[in-house]
């Protein structure tokens, strides 16, 4: 039998679960987790409770944050995982590498052009591997899309159109939690659209060129809300009388993971994660468009509105031979507020292709079970089982997380300056 691969985790909040509980039920038998590193003690010790009593595992050694380096030091790991704060990926993502370390990274990889050129220069120095955790690209509705295009069924792609519905419960929570503010996430067209804007790189198999926004904070917020009459606010909604009926509070006190992680947690870092939708500080946007135009000269055109009646997608690709249209309803979920495997599954999906001199047709996929249409179970064996020859190559590297987030990156600088911005301004990929 080979050698189980080892793994320590650094950031023990709700992204952190998908991944140890991963390592500590189907995949014990190729990897092991060594420990959990988090600015937090309440919060890791948490998650070890989950390891023992949900997951029949042992517990994990723990290390605070300022002991990153130590705990590299005693533990040896192969790989650092890295679930923490966007903002402060890089840190951990770099440090790893330079201490000898392969690096497994949520997705954004990090948040800005500056920390993206740090660890493209710590990879290129060290020659480490990172992998970004990109679950969508593995969701079969997403393949059969990469597959259609591939195989030319409609064509060179000249054009893609690309509408993204968060609703009022996933929507929401980003206004919720650290999210809210931009230095922490960058900003939903960085934490959440790198997600979408990587798909479309891996759909056209292409890159952006250049890209223009525009994007503002038009329902969430308390001014917006005043606007519309609203006179009862809170700071935070967990036992305060004012947020009883607010469909859009969290009641953190009503669901054990969310009061066993944060607000038993909040002592030590007061990290409030049921703060007010409608409250002061809110500096992301809620309602953005963008137009990119890629290397292969195709066009996206893409919105994304954080506060809609239901959760899913549209999105249309223009070819020079037909027209491939996907729309998908996708589960709505607040992060660690229920199962994993319901995050973002799917509810229901249509993909057409209609050929320019013929009829159109339905394309059937079979379904994936699990969170993200199907394809966190896909990318957890990829990473911690025994991946398979893959056509389309699905897992992603630091290039493609690259690639992804300067998308957004170059949104935001758009908004800002009213520009349009050349993403090849941004970063040297040497």
């Amino acid at each position: 039998m080979s050698k189980k691969k080892t793994y320590v985790l650094v950031g023990s909040g709700g992204r952190a679960q998908f991944f140890y509980s991963a390592i500590a039920t189907d995949f014990k038998e190729t990897s092991e987790l060594l420990a959990f590193c988090d600015v937090n003690q309440t919060r890791m010790d948490y998650a070890n409770k989950q390891l023992v009593e949900k997951h029949d595992y042992h517990a994990v050694r723990t290390y605070k944050s300022e002991e990153f380096e130590r705990m590299i030091e005693v533990e040896k790991p192969d790989t650092v995982i890295v679930t923490s704060v966007d903002r402060t990926h890089h840190k951990y993502i770099i440090r790893a590498m330079e201490l000898g370390c392969d690096v497994i990274t949520e997705k954004p990889m990090t948040v800005d052009e500056v920390k993206c050129q740090e660890i493209l220069d710590a990879v290129e120095r060290t020659g480490r591997n990172v992998r970004v955790t990109f679950n969508y690209r593995y969701a079969p509705h997403h393949t059969k899309a990469r597959e259609l295009i591939e195989d030319g069924v409609i064509g060179k792609v000249n054009s893609v159109h690309f509408e993204w519905l968060l609703n009022t419960r996933h929507g929401a929570d980003y206004f919720r939690r650290w999210h809210r503010d931009k230095r922490n996430s960058g900003g939903l067209l960085v934490h959440k659209s790198t997600h979408h804007f990587d798909l479309v790189n891996f759909w056209i198999n292409s890159q952006p060129e250049s890209v223009f926004a525009y994007g503002d904070l038009m329902f969430y917020g308390r001014e917006n809300a005043e606007a519309r009459g609203e006179t009862k606010f809170y700071e935070r909604a967990t036992g305060n009388p004012n947020a009883k009926d607010d469909p859009f509070a969290l009641h953190m006190d009503e669901n054990e993971n969310l009061k066993g992680m944060y607000l038993d947690a909040e002592h030590e870092d007061g990290y409030l994660r049921d703060q007010s939708v409608f409250g002061d500080g809110i500096n992301i946007e809620d309602t953005m468009g963008v137009m990119v135009k890629y290397k292969n000269n195709a066009i996206l055109t893409y919105s994304l509105n954080a506060y809609l009646p239901w959760e899913g997608y549209r999105i249309a690709f223009n070819g020079t031979k037909g027209r491939l249209e996907m729309s998908i309803v996708e589960q709505s979920y607040v992060n660690s507020g229920g199962d994993k495997a319901l995050e973002g599954a799917l509810k229901g999906k249509s993909i057409i292709v209609y050929p320019m001199f013929g009829a159109p047709y339905q394309v059937e996929v079979e379904e994936g079970k699990g969170g993200h249409g199907g394809g966190d179970p896909v990318l957890l064996n990829d990473l911690f089982g025994t991946p398979v020859e893959d056509r389309f190559k699905r897992a992603a590297n630091h290039v493609d997380g690259a690639r992804s987030i300067l998308t957004g990156i170059a949104a935001n600088r758009s908004i800002q300056t009213g520009q349009a911005v050349k993403v090849d301004d941004l970063v040297d990929f040497r």
